[in-house]
């Protein structure tokens, strides 16, 4: 439901994002970037997430709120398993800014992503680890997730997906 909350432990609400919190959804995904060592969004970038959320609806965000101040968030989409034949919650992004850790707000808006897949009949949730991210390993696995194995992701990206016609 648009506009519902969930509370969760020690003062961490997390709802769905609303325009009024772009400003912060923007920076807390450069915050995540620094984090995973990445390039953050450029100008053209953040303007284009921002109409991918709120105008073309092409990923819906969940933030969470620590008092008065949102200290993460999460990112997600639906993608579609033919063998189930329901859909899947794909998390994109989870993040808590660095002070926020460790006090229930990643658990709160993962928890959250599961209950919008649930409510959305998905068969499945799934995401990416970065390898070298043992704490988050360790988190989603105290959770209960498991890492897949037989599978590896591969991506068509930048000059190799703008020039498919070149590809032999």
């Amino acid at each position: 439901m648009p506009g519902s909350k969930t509370k969760v432990g020690l003062g961490v609400a997390v709802r769905r994002a609303t325009r009024a919190d772009v400003k912060t959804i923007v920076d807390l995904v450069i915050a995540l970037a620094r984090f995973e060592r990445l390039e953050p969004p450029d100008l053209d970038a953040k303007s284009r997430l921002v109409g991918d959320i709120f105008a073309r609806k092409l990923a819906n965000v969940f933030v969470a709120r620590v008092g008065k101040k949102l200290v993460g968030y999460a990112l997600y989409f639906y993608t579609y398993s033919s063998f189930l034949a329901r859909p899947t919650l794909y998390l994109e992004d989870i993040f808590v800014r660095g002070e926020s850790r460790r006090g229930g707000v990643g658990k709160a808006l993962f928890m959250r992503c599961v209950k919008e897949a649930n409510r959305q009949g998905c068969g499945r949730m799934e995401w990416a680890v970065l390898t070298w991210n043992r704490k988050a390993m360790s988190f989603y696995e105290g959770l209960g997730a498991k890492r897949l194995e037989g599978q590896y992701v591969y991506r068509l990206d930048g000059e190799s997906l703008r020039h498919s016609d070149r590809i032999p």
